[in-house]
């Protein structure tokens, strides 16, 4: 999606904006008429992303920041397309297209962030990436094996490191050969240091995929869905061979979710943190 708006919105103004349902812009203290103005007339001049945040920097320095909660999306349409079903915020640009914030369930929001442009102050508590350049996973590496937790909530605290979820844990945990409730002080560094590149290497083939859409909600700016639940190894598939050994993928109850596992190539810790 990040991608989509930086191709398709950068370098066009906000004409205007327009609030249809407040609790999107719920985290704007000031409320929706304070955020319409704010934004108006603003140039967009990036489209950055960090972990599950995105935000638009704009020429004044600040910043449009929003999450897409379960079922947000931001959509960029003809001005004259019908409005969508759940259509909560719409953006006039200057090319003649909106750019529409759509939200089923209204979990996801807006907000206007002052002097947000480089990195919003709402979320600097959360960790780089893996596929952030300035990623230091020497200094992951030694936050992770100061825990006393296990392995897959240490990749899902988005403190230690951001944009790792359910699906994507299972796959660089299935990747790395390491059960998802491993301590993790009882990781060697070459062992956190394998996860992490198998982390990096499993985002990389999902954005090459346009993500895992396991609902028609998840959509990029054209609407269109990813394709990378076809390339999944463990997740989503309990009772299907290990594409590396055979052996029945397992599935286990996990912060109430689901975690799957291979038996043989990911063996149960003897001591396991759940």
């Amino acid at each position: 999606m990040r991608r989509g708006l930086a191709q398709l919105v950068v370098g066009q103004t906000i004409e205007r904006a327009r609030v249809l349902h407040p609790r999107s812009v719920r985290r704007h203290v000031p409320g929706a008429a304070d955020f319409e103005n704010q934004v108006a007339d603003q140039r967009i001049i990036g489209a950055l992303r960090r972990g599950k945040y995105l935000w638009l920097a704009l020429d004044s320095g600040d910043a449009v920041l929003g999450h897409l909660g379960m079922s947000g999306q931001l959509l960029v349409k003809p001005r004259a397309a019908a409005p969508e079903p759940h259509l909560r915020v719409a953006f006039q640009l200057s090319e003649g297209r909106d750019l529409r914030f759509v939200d089923q369930r209204t979990f996801g929001g807006l907000l206007f962030s002052a002097g947000g442009a480089e990195l919003p102050t709402e979320i600097a508590h959360i960790a780089r990436d893996p596929l952030d350049p300035a990623f230091d996973a020497a200094a992951v590496v030694a936050r992770v094996r100061g825990r006393r937790t296990g392995v897959k909530r240490a990749l899902l605290d988005q403190t230690l490191v951001s944009g790792v979820g359910n699906i994507y844990a299972d796959e660089a945990l299935w990747a790395a050969r390491l059960h998802f409730a491993r301590p993790t002080e009882t990781l060697r560094r070459a062992e956190v240091l394998r996860l992490l590149v198998e982390v990096r290497a499993v985002m990389d083939q999902a954005l090459g995929q346009g993500g895992t859409s396991f609902d028609s909600l998840y959509v990029n700016v054209n609407g269109e869905s990813g394709y990378f639940d076809r390339s999944l190894s463990a997740y989503g598939r309990e009772g299907k061979p290990c594409p590396r050994c055979g052996a029945p993928i397992r599935r286990e109850a996990f912060m109430n979710r689901s975690s799957f596992t291979c038996p043989r190539c990911q063996p149960r810790p003897r001591r396991a943190r759940w």
